[in-house]
């Protein structure tokens, strides 16, 4: 699952919340400054508190009163675009808008013989390590298990997701295997999350908690599966297409999936940090789809977030990958600009021109002669 970071600076509250969305001030960007901004985002949740990266563009937000609540929601939301955006602008195909969140169900229960993490009592995520970890071989080892069934679980969703189904029953779904199989949702009170998997429905980018959302022909959803077992976690997501999806829904799928497989296959011992988000711009650039480059991958362990950072984007994060690391690959890209805003619930993040999104992630070791995919099952 991706990590969403922001500005260190002097000011103790450097997010301006206006129209119930978060944004930044007004710099003067240039290059510098943008490498200076990225370098200096440090983590404020795990699933992306943190918004909308803008420049200078600013955005309208329009709110109505949902029926099944008495809070206010964020229904649609209206970019700002300068006249060559007019003309840049690209179809983005036929789907069903996500302008609110959903109803949300209680959490589900863990039985009380699973092994939990510290953050499913206190909502506190675990500390990792201070710098990235090389690890041992029983820790490799206990890396392998819960990433296998991590793709296990993923499995499962694959074979099931259909047109009438759901978010919640994705979730309940999630949640049965983890638990059967002796282990905990990750996602699942961390930092709060109500529920035990995120998914994420066309224009959500990420973090979308299960609802009462019913899934319909020509979606496109992104299930992010962690799952902690044997004392470590395993991460991994897929982006399905539910029915017949338009033929633009189709490319963004396909160009998500090969961002985050022609970034892995560059891995490997001596290979800069710096050199994954090259690989995923380059191929989305190929693609003409955008990188939304405010959510990051990380080092994974018995820890669910660590350091390396895996930036998607142009970075001059340090370091180079060594044998024993572990880390997760997981590219977001849209069909349209980057900019994300994040829902009233605190944890949706939605592309702000209404662009679909999609998102594939494998977690990653790096072994003495190259890589392993720790989520991949055999032959698939």
């Amino acid at each position: 699952m991706p990590l969403a970071h922001r500005h260190r600076g002097t000011d103790p509250n450097p997010f301006v919340v206006t129209s119930r969305r978060y944004c930044l001030p007004n710099f003067d960007w240039d290059y510098r400054n943008f490498v200076c901004f990225w370098r200096h985002m440090q983590l404020k949740t795990h699933f992306g508190l943190v918004s909308q990266i803008r420049g200078t563009d600013s955005a309208r937000l329009s709110t109505i009163n949902d029926p099944h609540t008495s809070r206010r929601k964020i229904s649609s939301c209206h970019q700002n675009q300068g006249i060559w955006d007019i003309f840049r602008r690209a179809p983005f195909g036929s789907y069903a808008l996500v302008l609110r969140a959903g109803e949300v169900s209680a959490p589900q229960s863990v039985p009380a013989h699973i092994e939990c993490p510290p953050h499913a009592v206190t909502g506190e995520p675990q500390p990792g390590p201070a710098e990235p970890e090389m690890k041992a071989a029983w820790q490799i080892k206990a890396m392998r298990e819960a990433c296998t069934f991590a793709a296990q679980i993923q499995a499962a969703v694959g074979c099931s997701i259909k047109a009438g189904m759901t978010t919640d029953d994705i979730d309940v779904l999630v949640h049965r295997c983890s638990v059967e199989g002796g282990g905990y949702p990750s996602p699942l009170n961390y930092l709060g999350f109500p529920k035990s998997v995120c998914t994420s429905v066309n224009n959500v980018a990420c973090h979308g908690i299960p609802d009462d959302r019913v899934l319909v022909d020509g979606d496109i959803v992104s299930v992010d599966v962690t799952v902690y077992y044997k004392g470590h976690h395993g991460d991994c997501c897929e982006t399905y297409m539910v029915g017949e999806v338009d033929a633009v829904g189709q490319h963004l799928v396909h160009a998500a999936r090969r961002c985050r497989d022609d970034a892995i296959a560059i891995c490997g011992p001596g290979v800069p940090f710096t050199a994954i988000g090259c690989k995923v711009e380059d191929v989305a650039e190929q693609e003409k789809v955008t990188v939304v480059p405010c959510f990051v991958g990380h080092g994974i362990g018995y820890y669910f977030h660590g350091p390396p950072d895996i930036y998607h984007s142009y970075n001059d994060y340090p370091g180079m990958m060594e044998p024993g690391m572990t880390f997760t690959i997981e590219p977001i890209v849209a069909q349209g600009r980057p900019d994300v805003t994040i829902l009233e619930d605190g944890w949706t993040a939605v592309m702000n021109d209404n662009g679909r999104a999609a998102q594939f992630e494998h977690t990653v070791l790096i072994t003495e002669d190259g890589h392993e995919i720790l989520t991949q099952l055999p032959g698939s």
